[in-house]
């Protein structure tokens, strides 16, 4: 009896949502791993991100794609040049935060402040201007999947 009132409460839409969510992610992991790129897992997060969001996915992708350039950038260019204090680290979200609003992309600057973030405080073996490159490189591939289904699969309604 337990079983059939769970399954009673499952909406079709939900069932299509999660499976739309599934296939972008695994789309996303997929090509990143043949593009052998070193941390493949931005790819299908920035996917999940993307398809889930209650902003339209155009307008996320967006903000994630130009904030997740202007975070590798500036988290790439102080990595090069200061060690990660805490004082470097706040002046760097500081920056983007000034930066994305004088640009007029503000809702971008949560994802450059999160691209910074892990390009700047996370060690890498390679040098900045390559982590701060791939990280660029595996987030818009993940947009760019989570574009596609979206185009390809709309859904009729978001369900929550």
């Amino acid at each position: 009896m337990g079983r059939g009132i769970f399954i009673s409460r499952i909406r079709w839409e939900s069932v299509l949502d999660s499976l739309r969510t599934a296939v972008a992610a695994v789309a996303a992991m997929l090509l990143a791993r043949l593009l052998k790129l070193p941390e493949y897992y931005w790819a299908p997060i920035s996917a999940i991100v993307v398809i889930q969001s209650t902003i339209p996915p155009l307008m996320l992708g967006w903000q994630r794609f130009v904030g997740t350039a202007l975070g590798a950038a500036m988290g790439a260019a102080v990595a090069t040049y200061f060690s990660p204090t805490a004082v470097v680290y706040a002046l760097g979200i500081f920056s983007c935060g000034v930066l994305a609003f004088l640009l007029r992309v503000g809702g971008a600057y949560r994802f450059a402040a999160i691209t910074l973030s892990i390009v700047l405080l996370i060690p890498h073996s390679s040098p900045p201007w390559i982590v701060g490159w791939h990280r660029f490189l595996e987030v818009s591939l993940g947009i760019a999947v989570a574009l596609v289904v979206t185009t390809v699969w709309p859904l009729a309604k978001k369900t929550a």
